[in-house]
């Protein structure tokens, strides 16, 4: 038996003379819409399957039925004898202009065979000399068929053959759609293999070498791998040690790689082509003459066998050296090919006598998002899900590897400039000082672009109402370099009597697939950001100044927080948090108590006079019922309506009535590490947070709290009750209620972020938020068609907003940009939603 492979999208052309047994091969092993066969087409042009005066006409109907079916992506079959080389050519640029393989498959039979089946025919009658032509020009033709540009071609001499033969479709080497990752993408590293091996380690890499020392593969311990978008020779200090790693990855498969120009013109000169040796291809040639033949030849064959792109994870991730246009994905032509090596160009150069590049990114509006380099950029930049990974490392920049699905930037700076660019990284002009801010920055309509979360649009109005409370009564900007965001709830309850319920929060992260989980108490206190430092002068402070406590609006928390961030200095160095993060600043998240502290004047404006009218005007109204009833009046309905709303007055103040502390026993109950020195600590699970936050409360038990949790695993029942009860016991002491966080902290899927927590509230503290007859049948099922849709989009951008300017920061970008990121966050708080979700 013979295996004809044919690509899963490709152009099929069968050819051969009548009779050959074309058409009933296609019915056998073809789909009925996949053949468009020439008989067919002519019978719905003329009426009739053996008019060949229709031919031109059906051919024309045939081919623009296949281009329809190319465009889909559909494997397409044409029957039709295509002996003639014009048939075949015209067939072979249809292929070629949508960017698919062309396959023939070859009826090359005795012309006997094909003589006695049309004698059998009944349909239509074909002359033996028109059978005997089309075997000649089949046979002139068959040994020019790969010249013509099929780029397989199988051939069936005999009945036996075409019997015994099987289709067997066949994957694009470009199709890698089944392969989800995740993956780390690392950007151009043009032979800086020192930075290489340092951008392996920060990901998380173990580096394995050869008895030399040599790095020969990299391994990471949770099964991640890289993808490689090419031109890793050339300019570079050290090519034959990038090769030497990228191939050991690639061959044990820690890796995948797709080729770069430069790899192409490697091979060419490998394989003895006349090319010109400039870019680099000089000092590669040099490192590579002190290697033996037999290495040269494996990186020869590793660059060319190399396919112009790949598709991923569904189809979902592109990966390409200079990039890929939507209708290029998972096609296979020469200009696929090129487009992903070389781009597309304008045919302008620029003063530095380079090629301008057509700007393909920005008017990129595919699904898919596609990563690539070739073109160094300062940084790294989401244009319209697409993203630049080459930052120039070998001209001075940096290393950048994009961390997928996550979507975040990971990055080495170059040890030096190794090979001086054409054409500078950064604008000629001058940047602004690094600690300048200019009203542009966060005024009017804005773009922020983000490694989390893509890019973030702030509205005009989001941006007003931003700026007045950024400089009113926001801290200095140099110092507030983080906002949290804000949290949503569950999806309103079901049961009876209740408007939140854990169930609600659990539903969600299982629907995000997500079932490990921790539920966090939820104090009754104020947000806040804790600043602690010993090195001022980073955040434009005087000697001496060791922190500042801020609002999650940005304000100031205390009048004078000089002896509240002492202190919690202090409870850092006993707790031995200092010396385990090693660094000289630490940036926490938490609550301060008690919630009276901040909202004072809110308790005795509002909730207060609230309580004590409800409660003056209940009772006052149910003595009189009472001695109306004992009058002799029927009030026995209005009596009881009456008590129940003395107990929902009741209930309220009590309620807000265990938020009112004293004002000098402050505490704080931190709950997570935001970032330190250099580094950010999102995606440490909040096992490794809370611990830090025990050890300070350990330590410095008159200011610091801990926070009760409990561990969830959605796919045990016990667990999940366990964690039910444990927030009922919580709300029925009075608690405000918990939090439920994915345990691994940051969480992405296939359905995007994942919320970073969602709030659960007891029922007797909604009567703060809601009133306090919100209980009343017909109030709560008014409540309970609340969106919480919109809210929890609103979470995300926020939350992707304080990810970015931690990330800006210790990354040590300037203070504008850091501060833009701050700002989205409080623009993004004026939009308006209902504020009691």
């Amino acid at each position: 038996m013979s295996v004809l492979t044919v690509p899963q999208l490709s152009l099929v052309v069968l050819v051969g003379a009548s009779g050959s047994g074309k058409s009933t091969f296609a019915r056998e092993h073809f789909g009925p819409y996949e053949t468009l066969s020439s008989d067919m087409f002519r019978g719905l042009v003329g009426n009739d399957e053996s008019d060949q005066s229709v031919t031109a006409a059906a051919f024309d109907a045939l081919q623009y039925v296949a281009a329809k079916r190319l465009d889909a992506g559909l494997l397409t079959v044409v029957d039709a004898t295509s002996v003639q080389p014009e048939a075949r050519r015209k067939l072979v640029e249809l292929a070629r202009a949508h960017d698919v393989l062309p396959v023939a498959i070859v009826f090359d039979l005795p012309m006997s065979v094909s003589i006695a089946r049309n004698a059998e025919r009944y349909d239509r009658h074909i002359p033996d000399g028109v059978v005997k032509r089309q075997n000649d020009q089949l046979r002139r033709g068959l040994r020019h068929l790969g010249k013509e540009g099929f780029r397989t071609v199988h051939v069936l001499r005999s009945e036996e053959e075409v019997e015994a033969a099987s289709v067997e479709r066949t994957r694009l080497l470009t199709d890698r759609s089944d392969d989800h990752g995740p993956f780390d993408v690392i950007g151009d590293v043009h032979g800086c293999r020192s930075e290489l091996e340092s951008l392996l380690g920060r990901l998380g890499y173990e580096i394995v070498r050869d008895d030399r020392g040599r790095a020969i593969d990299a391994r990471h311990p949770e099964g991640r791998r890289v993808v490689f978008l090419g031109d890793l020779v050339d300019r570079g200090p050290d090519v034959v040690g990038v090769l030497r790693l990228v191939m050991g990855m690639v061959a044990s498969g820690h890796a995948l790689a797709v080729p770069g120009n430069h790899e192409a013109k490697l091979v060419r000169a490998l394989r003895g082509a006349k090319v010109t040796v400039s870019h680099g291809l000089a000092e590669t040639l040099a490192q590579l003459a002190g290697e033996p033949e037999e290495f040269r030849e494996q990186v020869a064959s590793f660059c060319y066998d190399l396919v112009s792109h790949l598709v991923l994870d569904d189809g979902r991730l592109i990966v390409a050296h200079a990039g890929l246009k939507e209708q290029y994905h998972g096609r296979a032509s020469g200009r696929v090919r090129a487009f992903a090596l070389y781009g597309e160009t304008t045919g302008e150069t620029d003063e530095y006598g380079l090629p301008v590049r057509y700007p393909w990114a920005q008017e990129y509006r595919g699904r898919a998002t596609v990563l690539y380099g070739h073109t160094p950029v300062p940084t790294v930049e989401w244009v319209n899900n697409t993203a630049c990974l080459d930052t120039g490392c070998v001209f001075g920049g940096a290393l950048s590897a994009m961390r997928y699905p996550e979507r975040e930037v990971v990055q080495v700076p170059a040890e030096q400039v190794w090979y001086e660019p054409a054409r500078p990284l950064t604008p000629a002009e001058p940047e602004r000082d690094a600690s300048v801010l200019a009203l542009d920055d966060i005024q009017g309509k804005l773009i922020i672009e983000t490694g989390l979360h893509g890019r973030v649009g702030i509205k005009e109005a989001q941006s007003a109402g931003g700026l007045e409370t950024m400089s009113r009564w926001a801290v200095d900007p140099r110092r507030l370099v983080y906002l949290p965001p804000t949290m949503s709830p569950p999806n309103a309850s079901e049961r009876e009597g209740s408007l939140e319920h854990p169930d609600e929060a659990f539903d969600y992260f299982r629907s995000q697939g997500v079932t490990a989980l921790i539920c966090e108490e939820k104090h009754m206190g104020s947000r806040a950001v804790a600043l602690i430092t010993r090195e001022p002068s980073r955040f434009g402070a005087p000697e001496g100044w060791r922190g500042i406590v801020h609002t999650r609006t940005g304000r100031p928390f205390f009048d004078d927080d000089a002896a509240f961030v002492s202190s919690l200095d202090r409870a850092l160095e006993d707790a031995g948090v200092w010396a385990e993060l090693k660094t000289d600043w630490v940036l926490l998240d938490g609550e301060i108590l008690p919630w009276s502290l901040k909202a004072g004047d809110l308790i005795r404006d509002l909730y207060a006079s609230v309580a004590a009218a409800g409660t003056t005007a209940t009772s006052a109204a149910s003595a009189a019922l009472a001695a109306a009833a004992a009058s002799g009046v029927d009030v026995a309905a209005l009596e009881e309506r009456m008590r129940g709303r003395q107990t929902n007055a009741a209930g309220f103040r009590d309620a807000y009535r265990r938020y009112v502390g004293v004002a000098d026993e402050v505490r704080f109950a931190p709950f997570q590490v935001l970032a330190a020195g250099g580094e950010t600590f999102e995606t440490r699970d909040h096992g490794w947070h809370l611990s830090i936050a025990d050890r300070l409360a350990e330590a410095a038990p008159e200011l610091v709290m801990s926070t009760g949790r409990r561990r969830v695993d959605l796919d045990d029942a016990a667990s999940v009750t366990s964690a039910v009860s444990w927030w009922e016991e919580l709300t029925a002491r009075g608690g405000e209620g918990m939090v439920v966080k994915p345990f691994a902290n940051l969480t992405r899927t296939e359905k995007g972020l994942v919320q970073p927590g969602v709030k659960v509230r007891g029922r007797e503290y909604l009567r703060i938020i809601y009133g306090p007859d919100y209980l009343e049948p017909a109030n709560l099922a008014r409540l309970r068609v609340r969106d919480t849709g919109h809210k929890r989009s609103l979470a995300a951008r926020e939350y992707a907003l304080g990810i970015e300017a931690l990330h800006r920061f210790t990354a040590g970008e300037p203070l504008w940009r850091v501060h833009q990121a701050v700002f989205g966050v409080l623009a993004l708080e004026s939009d308006p939603i209902d504020p009691r979700l």
